[in-house]
């Protein structure tokens, strides 16, 4: 039976009252995406959100040493590679910082992606078990990974007292970018989630498309490296938005980090897009939510 919405009666139980009436009816508009059952079911969210930290490092010899070591060896690689060998240029800051971050927010999405987009077969046992609004699996995926983002920032603060580099005062806007990669991250986390149910086609593909992604994004080298009648099109990829203007929040100098005077139709144009897929997402993963029970 297809379940739309959920409606608890609010009386406490007594011992000798009657079980809450529970009604399910259908939905229509922006009614059905259940963003008032997402909040009813905070909890849940938040002990899924510490289920998938603690599981993400259990027995595992390094533990949350991995949050650390990965963006350090990625840097080192990048900044040997890219940075020493093919001289990408960085413009007046040390290519270690700028690569460090790029990677820190890009890493933040695509990991964020991958556990959206795996998450609702992961958890196929409590799908076919008990009812609660799907949405917050993926949204879990999206939260959890703010831990390790948080802590990876910790270490880009340290390389930057290293190379004494000092912030700008747009790190104020350091949380618009962050959300713009969560809205990102969630937009099209949906479109995978719900396809990865039917096609598990998706689970194997999405490490070649992450990768492919991040060669397309201004992560490891400038915007300034493209010619400008086309630096436009890269405002296409909602990420150029996010890690340029996460460069230009932290870093200061707009025009050679992401290539113009100042990053705002850059990162206006990506809002639009990701804001786009994120609308889409939802009402696309709402309409086959009822069959995942069935499928999955």
């Amino acid at each position: 039976m297809a379940v739309e919405q959920l409606s608890p009666s609010q009386p406490a139980l007594s011992a000798t009252s009657a079980p809450p009436t529970v009604v399910i009816q259908p939905t229509r508009g922006l009614s059905a995406l259940q963003l008032g059952a997402v909040w009813e079911y905070r909890e849940l969210l938040y002990f899924l959100v510490w289920r998938d930290i603690k599981v993400r490092y259990r027995q595992t010899a390094l533990g949350v040493l991995w949050v650390i070591m990965q963006p350090v060896l990625t840097t080192l690689v990048f900044t040997v590679i890219f940075g020493v060998l093919l001289r990408v240029p960085s413009g007046d800051l040390p290519y270690p910082i700028f690569a460090f971050a790029g990677l820190l927010p890009w890493q933040y999405f695509a990991s964020s992606l991958n556990r959206i987009a795996t998450n609702l077969v992961d958890s196929a046992h409590l799908i076919t078990k008990v009812y609660f609004p799907r949405l917050i699996i993926p949204l879990s995926g999206v939260l959890s990974g703010l831990v390790d983002f948080v802590i990876g920032f910790g270490l880009l603060a340290a390389l930057m007292l290293l190379y004494r580099v000092k912030p700008t005062v747009g790190i104020l806007l350091l949380p618009a970018f962050l959300l713009l990669a969560s809205i990102t991250a969630l937009g099209f986390g949906l479109w995978l989630s719900a396809l990865n149910v039917r096609f598990r086609d998706i689970k194997h593909l999405m490490p070649l498309v992450v990768q492919l992604w991040m060669y397309l994004t201004p992560v490891i080298w400038p915007v300034t490296i493209i010619p400008e009648p086309l630096r436009p099109l890269l405002a296409l990829n909602p990420m150029t938005g996010v890690v340029s203007g996460f460069r230009w929040a932290l870093l200061g100098d707009a025009s050679a980090v992401t290539g113009m005077h100042a990053p705002a139709a850059l990162f206006a144009l990506s809002v639009l897009i990701a804001v786009a897929v994120l609308v889409g997402g939802l009402f696309y993963f709402r309409s086959t939510e009822r069959t995942f029970a069935d499928i999955i």
